[in-house]
């Protein structure tokens, strides 16, 4: 009985360590890909001058899709890790926060897969194949991508409020990290619901979302920084 407790809190350490250096990873990954390179050359609503952007700056959007596909990678990483590290607290929220966060990754990832037809389009491009619509073909797989991200971030807020929970029933995770998750988690779901069903009201979502924009990376990325420096020497007793 001892031996498997032993191994158990020894699993529960090492999926602390991995979640954490996976939501490190995902961060830096995230920044780049999205808040540099995606930001910098899709241009809302002009098909045209974004497809310009990419010709120019091709490798630099192939780096955008691999950074993305990084986040893949290190969201499966955490979805497993957190589901360890958080059984022993409360195994049924924890396994749907687990399973939650898998549905969004693989969300995720069928969203990533536009980007990458975005990128195939380019590459025709460059060749002059069929040049009339593939500026319009590009924007369109890259809009796919968009939308379909923006309603798994839906998914991806409840995972937050499932693990901010779970965090919450538990004396060893400070509540303001356990409150701050919640938080994000509900400003995740809030605004992308808004942005995926109330359209019309684009304008104040994205005014919100600024203001919410520091709970929402702090919630988790602040459970991240803990789960490596506090969260692996938790123990059970």
């Amino acid at each position: 009985m001892k031996s498997m407790r032993t191994a158990n809190h020894n699993m529960q350490q090492k999926a602390a360590v991995f979640s954490g250096v996976a939501l490190l990873v995902m961060t830096v990954a995230a920044l780049f890909a999205q808040g540099y390179v995606h930001s910098s050359l899709v241009i809302d609503g002009d098909a045209i001058t974004t497809l310009k952007n990419i010709q120019a700056s091709q490798v630099l959007f192939r780096l955008e899709v691999l950074g993305w596909l990084i986040i893949v990678i290190t969201d499966l990483i955490v979805s497993w890790g957190f589901y360890l590290f958080l059984k022993p607290f409360h195994h049924g929220y924890a396994l749907l926060a687990g399973w939650v966060r898998f549905l969004y990754t693989a969300i995720l990832a069928i969203g990533v897969s536009h980007l990458a037809t975005a990128n195939s389009i380019v590459q025709k491009s460059v060749l002059d194949m069929s040049p009339d619509n593939l500026p319009q073909q590009a924007m369109h797989s890259i809009t796919a991508f968009e939308a379909i991200w923006s309603f798994g971030l839906i998914i991806f807020g409840i995972h937050l409020i499932a693990v901010g929970f779970v965090a919450m029933g538990t004396k060893k995770i400070p509540k303001v990290i356990s409150i701050l998750v919640v938080l994000s988690g509900f400003s995740y779901s809030f605004l992308h619901f808004m942005y995926n069903f109330l359209p019309q009201l684009e304008s104040f979502t994205g005014l919100l979302e600024l203001i919410l924009m520091a709970p929402m990376v702090i919630g988790e990325l602040g459970f991240g920084i803990w789960l490596l420096v506090k969260g692996r020497k938790v123990t059970m007793d």
